[in-house]
């Protein structure tokens, strides 16, 4: 029996996330979304494409969870976007309703699934799922990480010429703004980029990983970006569901590693088919755990500021 991913949010994000996903074969798809013939339109789209594509899953489209009952994961995208001028903290209570009722409607009918949550500001969504369903912290995970290292990985390969497969990128801390790239940990060929740029280059590419989003954002004018963010939750999917036990960056439920408890952090975590498996935590130096404080503080605001989700059942 093949599994079933479930995507909550049928936009730009969602729906190229079920591209991915069944470009793959990874698993069966619902899509989910409240716009009536949106998530049908493009679930029939969709299924067109698979003979050419030599794919047989199933893609549903529906608007409502019914479908979804016995999901193996569930992908929560659906969200006010963000526009230019707009912070993700900006969408912080609008989108904490969405996502607080997505997960539950979504955990009746699954109780033992993972949630992967991309609605932004990611980590406080993170809490939000994780209050809502009382599920244990290896079965709520946020995507940003694999998003933000990917970010980066693509600048360092651009400013140096060289392969992005060359290029290997860590990224700590909430998603946005206070993220906190690691260049002593970001390597090319296995060398640290330490060696191969000076400082103040190093600075540039951390700054425009940071802001990464709003520049898509700002180009596009009506929109934020979904290719990236789509191809990273289709790898954090293919990696649970196929029990591949690699490291990716991910926001989880941090109890003491790095210092820190209590909070959705982006860090290096290791993922199986329960969800996650474990954290990886690397030695920080004074100021590279200073940055992390900050970025934890910045996420700290948003959860205190949040209002509290009723709970599943």
């Amino acid at each position: 029996m093949r599994k079933k991913v479930t995507i909550v949010g049928a936009g730009n994000v969602g729906a190229t996330t079920a591209h991915w996903l069944v470009a793959k074969s990874v698993a069966d798809i619902v899509l989910v979304d409240v716009l009536e013939g949106i998530p049908q339109g493009k679930a029939l789209d969709l299924l067109e494409a698979l003979p050419i594509q030599g794919a047989d899953v199933q893609v549903t489209g529906s608007n409502d969870y019914a479908p979804t009952a016995g999901s193996d994961i569930v992908v929560i995208t659906a969200g006010f976007p963000r526009k230019p001028g707009m912070s993700r903290d900006d969408l912080l209570k609008a989108n904490a309703e969405i996502v607080g009722e997505a997960t539950r409607n979504a955990v009746k009918l699954s109780p033992n699934a993972i949630l992967i949550i991309v609605t932004n500001p990611l980590d406080a969504m993170c809490e939000v799922a994780r209050r809502t369903s009382g599920f244990p912290r290896e079965r709520v995970l946020g995507m940003a990480g694999v998003l933000d290292s990917a970010r980066f990985s693509t600048f360092i390969a651009r400013e140096l010429g060289v392969s992005v497969e060359n290029v290997h990128a860590s990224v700590l801390g909430g998603h946005g703004d206070q993220m906190v790239p690691l260049p002593r940990y970001s390597t090319v060929a296995g060398v640290p980029i330490t060696e191969l740029m000076d400082a103040q280059t190093i600075e540039r590419l951390v700054h425009r990983t940071a802001n990464g989003g709003a520049e898509i954002v700002n180009l596009l004018k009506a929109g934020s970006a979904f290719y990236a963010p789509a191809r990273s939750i289709a790898e954090m999917v293919d990696v649970i569901l196929n029990d591949r036990h690699k490291i990716l960056p991910c926001a989880v439920y941090l109890q003491g590693e790095y210092g820190l408890t209590n909070l959705f952090i982006g860090v290096p975590c290791k993922l199986h088919a329960k969800g996650l498996e474990a954290v990886i935590v690397l030695k920080l130096t004074a100021e590279e755990q200073a940055a992390l404080r900050k970025s934890a503080a910045a996420v700290k605001a948003l959860v205190d500021a949040l209002p509290q989700p009723a709970a599943a059942g």
